[in-house]
């Protein structure tokens, strides 16, 4: 493998508890749901689309509690991710509770564990040898441990010539920190992929085009996505390109579908792909995880 192609995620595995109701939640009383227990983080998801994508070296940096490490750090492997996990011994593993709704639309809720505390001793220069790209994940930006970690590696490959992309995660999380020092905090970004309610909340503009074009005034390329309706690509303040995404039949969980285009577009991008080509894979990435239960591709489609 070639230097330099390599893709370094730092961000967050999380347990994820997946319950997809049929109906509306009834107050105070009980609901049928399916309900499992799965691998997540957006951080993990990016990475492991990343593989099934293609991308042929794929590292992850992040902390669980020591009650799940080792199920976290197997389940990566199995899907060809080089953990670089760090094991917490006083708080345990981040997990959220997604409650799906009939029409695959999810609402979170939210535990950081672990994550809120990863370190800036986790992260070593080292492993960045190699790689092509550093792929921030928005939610350690969030809370002071994590984001002196996430910030320390982003300086890191900036002064190293590795480009820094960044998925701001959580419009409302980002609303509770302030746009304006989240986009101090990613100074130094080389391209920034909100889904279309962080850009709403990142710029102030209600038009995700007119958003990414805002945003790319201030980083060098900006893709917006727009869940079914596919991506906008803005560089240089002005939208370099539109993608659509494929329709899917039988959508059953939009847990992680943004994670999959980010994992999907990251790859191709290492993989020589210009942004609209990129997206496009993106979107494929994302319209698989669309049909599939959790925020990970299932072993069959790697």
């Amino acid at each position: 493998m070639a230097p330099g192609s390599g893709l370094l995620v730092v961000g967050e595995v999380v347990t994820d508890v997946v319950a997809r109701h049929g109906s509306p939640l009834a107050h105070g009383t009980d609901t049928k749901a399916r309900i499992r227990t799965l691998p997540g983080g957006a951080g993990a998801n990016v990475a492991c689309w990343a593989v099934r994508s293609g991308c042929p070296d794929v590292r992850l940096m992040a902390r669980a509690g020591a009650e799940s490490a080792d199920w976290h750090r197997e389940a990566l492997e199995r899907a060809g991710v080089r953990a670089y996990l760090a094991v917490d011994e006083e708080v345990p593993t981040a997990t959220v509770i997604a409650l799906v709704d009939a029409g695959a639309e999810r609402t979170f809720l939210t535990d950081g564990g672990a994550v809120l505390r990863l370190a800036a001793e986790d992260f070593a220069p080292a492993m960045l040898e190699g790689v092509g790209r550093l792929h921030l994940s928005g939610y350690p930006l969030f809370a002071p441990v994590s984001r002196a970690a996430s910030l320390l590696a982003l300086r890191t490959a900036v002064e190293r010539g590795v480009p820094v992309s960044v998925d701001p995660a959580s419009a409302a999380f980002l609303g509770a920190l302030g746009p304006r020092r989240f986009l101090e905090y990613v100074d130094g970004a080389e391209l920034v992929l909100p889904n279309a309610d962080e850009a709403r909340v990142l710029t102030g503009l209600p038009e995700p085009e007119a958003a990414a074009v805002e945003l790319s005034r201030r980083f060098p390329r900006v893709v917006v996505t727009l869940g079914a309706a596919g991506a906008v690509v803005a560089a240089g303040g002005e939208v370099v390109g539109r993608v659509a995404a494929p329709s899917v039949r039988a959508p059953v969980d939009s847990t992680g579908a943004g994670d999959a285009f980010t994992g999907g577009f990251l790859a191709a991008l290492l993989a020589g792909a210009d942004e609209r080509s990129a997206a496009a894979e993106g979107c494929r990435a994302g319209a698989a995880a669309v049909a599939t239960v959790g925020g990970r591709p299932p072993p069959a489609a790697r």
